[in-house]
């Protein structure tokens, strides 16, 4: 891809596993990907991450195939109304009584039971194991999509350093040292290997600017990222720098850092890896039942509210 930017490479520690070469731009928009051999440096295929179905798919989960700067508010807005639904739902769905308890955490369903009483239970007994989830996956949507509510959530937590992702300046300064025609980077991924071997796969980010680090993100779980490291070094002496931020040696992280890295694993259900996807799955299609048991159980009220309405007449009164 002549004249875009080279983003990083992805190095798998499986023998088999292909370099994947990513390259991204911001504008005008690019983003695709590169497969070489890792032993000869062939390409194997490319890859246009724009133009998928999936693509398509996020382009309305994160903007509702607007103009982003349209789009996002609203999906904002929408986020924040279903948080709201969300409580008011617990609030309702709360028993007054040990009797009523028992009828709202499980179906029991006879015979004879109407499917207006079905489709009640269904709304108030799915709901309410749905909700909490629910609740977690709206949340952490609006943690990455809004700085405030990102920065509050962490700093309610005791969080003392950067929640945003940083990435700190080189401490030296000058043209590259290159030794044996090797720049510094293309030393890095022999240091990586020998001072990682357990991890899975080491992504190496190119520095956007001559003054900012290269990062790397070492992972020890495919497609985990909470535990993972991330390391920044100074692009001239491979000196490993500190961001200051959440986002930096796993083991270093407090309480605070590791809820906030957890977000992202959490929105997408990868938290436990396929088990908590599949969950997560589930979970978005229970949802989506909801509003539909939720206009039946509106229809039904109104209903019995017109049939209870007893027009107003006037009586004469007695001289």
């Amino acid at each position: 891809f002549p004249g875009q930017t080279i983003h990083g490479v992805l190095y798998d520690q499986q023998a088999e596993e292909a370099v994947h070469v990513i390259f991204y731009d911001a504008e005008p928009q690019f983003y695709a990907g590169v497969y070489l051999n890792p032993y000869t440096g062939e390409v194997i295929g490319t890859e246009d991450y724009l133009d998928s179905f999936f693509a398509f798919v996020l382009a309305g989960h994160l903007y509702l195939w607007l103009p982003p700067t349209i789009g996002v508010p609203l999906v904002w807005l929408g986020t924040i109304l279903f948080l709201f639904i969300i409580i008011s739902g617990f609030v309702l769905w709360w028993p007054k009584n040990k009797a009523a308890r028992k009828q709202r955490v499980w179906f029991r369903w006879k015979s004879t039971t109407r499917w207006r009483r079905k489709n009640f239970d269904l709304h108030a007994i799915l709901g309410f194991y749905a909700g909490v989830l629910a609740f977690l996956m709206a949340y952490t949507g609006l943690v990455m999509t809004l700085a405030l509510v990102r920065d509050a959530t962490y700093a309610a937590m005791g969080g003392d350093k950067s929640a945003e992702f940083v990435i700190p300046e080189n401490a030296a300064s000058g043209p590259l040292v290159i030794e044996d025609e090797v720049a510094p980077i293309d030393h890095l991924l022999v240091e990586l290997e020998a001072t990682y071997p357990e991890a899975e796969q080491f992504e190496i980010h190119f520095p956007p600017t001559d003054s900012q680090a290269i990062y790397v993100e070492i992972t020890y779980q495919r497609g985990v990222y909470y535990n993972g490291d991330y390391r920044f070094y100074d692009a001239h002496t491979l000196a490993e720098l500190d961001p200051n931020s959440i986002y930096g040696v796993y083991e270093a992280a407090s309480t605070s850092d590791l809820v906030m890295r957890m977000n992202y694993d959490i929105h997408v259900g990868a938290i436990g890896g396929l088990p908590t996807k599949i969950l997560a799955f589930l979970i978005s299609l229970t949802i989506a039942t909801l509003p539909v048991t939720g206009t039946l159980l509106w229809m039904g009220r109104l209903r019995k509210k017109k049939k209870a309405a007893v027009p107003a007449t006037e009586t004469a009164q007695p001289v």
